[in-house]
Formats: structure tokens, C-alpha cells, sequence
């Protein structure tokens, strides 16, 4: 872990800051953008006894949002260095995972696909969140909340497409 941040002024700090949650938060609109009707769909499938309802992904979700943008403005802050280039790497290649989830499983009803899909997200979180923490410890702590969430979604996706096959 390094302790050296890179020397930049307040307003360019700021205006880091928004850019990462900006860039978090437009993967969020890219996902959302095919789970237009998520809602009335995810009611009717039969999901397990545990399946929040509806109403819970989107406040849930927003939150996750936060905190990993502001883990990737964390790291970014970092002196550059291959490590902190890598793992911003990372976070961007899981942003686009998890955008493409909610296409496979809302807008296509792909169970199957979104099931191997969400496993590869569940790595790349993975991966992201360990190279998060080793340049900055308080990064990879905002990044766990959404590790542990997308291990229930995989578990979830799995047990929905296992319980309407022709719902998919």
C-alpha cells in the first residue's frame, strides 16, 4: 500500500470526485436502461423465499454506485503507477459487466447467459476490490458491501432462472 497522493489541487480533487461517480453512475443508466420493465417482470417470475422484493435494488444499488465511485476517485488519487492503472482497469471492466447483466437477464431474458455472466463479474469485483486495497485500504473496504451484493445477485440469478425456465 503507498501513501503517496498525488498532489493536485482542491477543485481538481473535487472535480475527480464527480468524475468517478459520473462514470459509475452512467454504467448504473446503462443497466437501467434495460430494466425499464424489470419491476412487473421480476414479480412475476417465483423467486426464492429470500428475493428482496423490487422496490429494494434500486436504493441498494444507488448506494453501491456511491461507493465505488468514490473507491475508484481513491485510487485515483494514488501516485500513478502500474498498479493503480491496473486496478482502474479493473473497475472499468466490471462497470461494464455489470451494466450487460441487466441486458442479459431484463431486456433479452437470458437466465442462462446472465447467470455465467454474473459469475464473471463476481470476479472481476473480486479482483478489482483486492487490487483496490493494496493501494488504498479505505477503497477496498467501499468495494466489499458491493462484492457481498453481487455474490447474492449470483445466487439469486441462479436460483430465478433455475425456477422459470420459460420465463427465459
Amino acid at each position: 500500500m503507498t501513501d503517496a497522493v498525488v498532489r493536485r489541487s482542491v477543485p481538481a480533487q473535487a472535480i475527480g470526485l464527480v468524475a468517478w461517480l459520473l462514470l459509475a453512475f452512467a454504467a448504473a443508466a446503462l443497466g437501467a436502461a434495460a430494466s425499464a420493465d424489470a419491476g412487473p417482470f421480476y414479480e412475476q417470475l417465483a423467486r426464492p423465499a429470500w428475493a428482496p422484493p423490487a422496490a429494494v435494488f434500486a436504493p441498494v444499488w444507488a448506494v453501491l454506485y456511491v461507493m465505488m465511485g468514490t473507491a475508484a476517485w481513491l485510487v485515483w488519487r494514488e501516485e500513478a503507477g502500474r498498479d493503480s492503472t491496473a486496478a482502474l482497469v479493473l473497475f472499468m471492466l466490471q462497470l461494464c459487466a455489470n451494466a450487460a447483466w441487466s441486458w442479459l437477464f431484463f431486456a433479452w431474458r437470458h437466465g442462462d447467459y446472465a447467470f455465467g455472466e454474473v459469475l464473471v463479474l463476481l470476479a472481476l469485483v473480486a479482483l478489482t476490490s483486492l487490487a483496490f486495497a493494496r493501494i488504498s485500504r479505505v477503497a477496498g473496504l467501499l468495494m466489499l458491501p458491493y462484492l457481498l451484493w453481487v455474490a447474492f445477485a449470483s445466487a439469486l440469478t441462479w436460483a430465478v432462472w433455475q425456477a422459470n425456465p420459460n420465463m427465459f
